[in-house]
This record gives structure tokens, sequence and C-alpha cells, in this order.
């Protein structure tokens, strides 16, 4: 292993706590913090720090900041899934045809988290095993799940009525107290993953595989299976998003998820993962993966036109990882 690798590799796994102190974490939430003032500020009547808005936001963030949880993890250990919005609108299909049919709304939703991990092992078996860039995986995967939505769907919308089952619905879109229990799952998830990253060691092995693949296998590490179940916790995610996105608007449509997957990228980059693998933290990642919905709710609130945000996302990209780069060669050089 090079001297540039060794050096890499001492600043992937950082302990949660010693993350929070680190610089890099410190920019980031100067940022967030920064980007809340703004938005406060400048929203017509300070709407932004509404209790209203707050609870909408804590309601609707999670549907896209879960999935951000796994493909941070994912891209730490060196891949990428460009098919998560695509398995979200199959997996929501799946759900909502198989209520249909046996009108049990709990065998649905399992079915529908069964898929997603099969759909997320699918993806990560073609990959190793085929010895192909997840890139190319995961496009051809996007594709062949969003064209088949299409095709069993003929792009139409399909009414669901997950108020048959209140139950199920309070367990995807409920309240507890005044806190939307969407918000609380995305911490649960959010802990979970944070203790298999940084408290257990899978945590050693993502970090090890993303930074030297090579290396790894040297050291006896099995670089295949992490991978395996690293895009299998995102194939998890996936699908638990697509329960809340239908169970939450009542209805499947075949655009469902559209785009998540370039936003979920961008997202773990602002939160300072690396788009080279090795290098991140799941609080930077839970971090990001705030402040994209953040930028997209305050900019809908200064009725810009949406379109800017995808402005954004490009900036926000290019930038980030621009500033990551120039952190990781100053970092090198104090080494």
């Amino acid at each position: 292993m090079s001297g540039k690798k060794v050096a890499r590799s001492s600043r992937g796994r950082l302990s949660p706590i010693d993350f929070l102190f680190h610089y890099e974490f410190t920019v980031h939430f100067l940022i967030f913090v920064s980007l809340i003032l703004i938005f406060a500020i400048l929203s017509p009547g300070h709407y932004f720090i509404s209790p209203k808005n707050i609870q909408d936001f804590l309601a609707l963030a999670p549907e896209f900041s879960i999935i951000v949880l796994g493909v941070g993890m994912l891209m730490i250990c060196g891949e990428f899934d460009l098919s998560i919005g695509s398995i979200i609108a199959f997996d929501a299909y799946i759900m909502v045809r198989l209520f249909e049919i046996t009108g049990n709304l709990f065998l649905a939703g399992f079915a529908a988290l069964g898929v997603g991990v099969l759909l997320g092992l699918l993806n990560g078996l073609i990959t190793v095993k085929g010895k192909i860039p997840s890139f190319i995986t995961t496009l051809g995967t996007m594709m062949l799940w969003r064209g088949l939505v299409y095709l069993l769907t003929g792009g139409y919308s399909i009414p669901f009525t997950p108020e048959t089952s209140p139950s199920f619905s309070n367990i995807f879109v409920g309240e507890i107290g005044p806190v939307p229990v969407q918000i609380v799952w995305f911490t649960i998830f959010g802990l979970i993953l944070l203790m298999l990253l940084h408290l257990h060691k899978f945590g050693n092995w993502v970090f090890a595989t993303g930074n030297n693949k090579e290396g790894a296998r040297a050291m006896g590490i099995n670089t295949d299976m992490t991978k395996i179940i690293c895009f299998a916790i995102v194939g998890l995610l996936s699908a638990f998003v697509a329960i809340t996105i239908s169970v939450h608007h009542r209805t499947f449509y075949a655009l469902m998820g559209q785009f998540y997957e370039l936003k979920a990228i961008a997202a773990s980059v602002v939160g300072g993962t690396s788009l080279f693998g090795g290098i991140g933290s799941m609080p930077g990642i839970i971090l990001g993966a705030l402040i994209i919905p953040l930028i997209e709710n305050g900019l809908i609130l200064l009725r810009i036109e949406y379109y800017w945000v995808y402005i954004f996302y490009g900036l926000i990209i290019i930038s980030f990882t621009i500033l990551s780069r120039y952190m990781e060669k100053k970092r090198l050089e104090e080494i």
C-alpha cells in the first residue's frame, strides 16, 4: 500500500464523537446553520421557522433523507447506486398491486421490503461477480426497473387506500405527539447505521474496502460480501421510502423517486463523503441528508422557480467535491 493510501486511510474511520469535533464537520455544520438563518430571514413572514413549516419539513424530508444514509455508506465502500429512484417506483408498484390482490397491507408492505433487499442484492452481485463498475450496473437496472414500471402501468397513477389499515399508516406517516413519525424513523436508521459504520467491525471493512480493495483483501476482508451488504442496505431503505411515499400520497405514480439518485449523491458529498471511496462518516451523511431538502424547502418558500434547484445541485456537487479534495490535500501535507 502506498504512503498516500496509508495517509488517506488515517482519516477514514473516526469515531462519531471525534468526527463531531473534526474541522470538516464544523464547516458543513456552519453551512447548515447559515442556510437556516438565511432562509429564516428572507422567507416571507419568516415562515421558514414557523411551527407549521418545521413540522412539514420533519415529515417530508425523511422521504428522501433516509435513502441518503445507505447511499453515503455505499459510497464510502467505493460504489454508487443510480437505481434507487427506479427501485422506489418498482417497489411501490409491487406493494400497491399486492394490496389490491390480497387486501392485506402488512403482507404487501413486507413483500415490498423483501423485494427491495433482493434488488439491492442483485445490484451487488452483478457488480462484484461480473466485475462491472457499479455506475454501469445500476445505470442499467435504473432503466430496467423504470421501464418495467412504465410497461406495467402505461405511465398512469394507481389510487391507493392505506386508510383501510390505520395501524399500518400510522407506522409510516403517523405522529408521536407533535413529532412526525418519519423523522423518528430517520433518527432510528441513522443511529443503527452510525453504530454499524463506526462502532462495529463491519464499519472497518467498509472503510478498508473503499480505501484500497486489494489491501483490504490482503488483510482477509471479504470485500465482495461487504459491497453486496451495502447494496442490500440501500435496497432496503429504498423500499422503506417507497412504502412511506405511497402511504403519504395515497397513490402510486410512475415518476415516483425520479432524480433521487442524483440528489442522494449530492447530499452524501455535502456531508463530506468522498466520491472516490474510503472517506466519510455517518454524522456527516446525516447532516448532508438534511441540507438538500432544507435548500429545496427554502427556495420554494422564497418563490424561486424549482428549476433553480438543479442548478444548486450541480454547484453543490462540484464545489463540495473541490472543497473535500482541497481538505484532503492539506491533510496529506500535514502528515
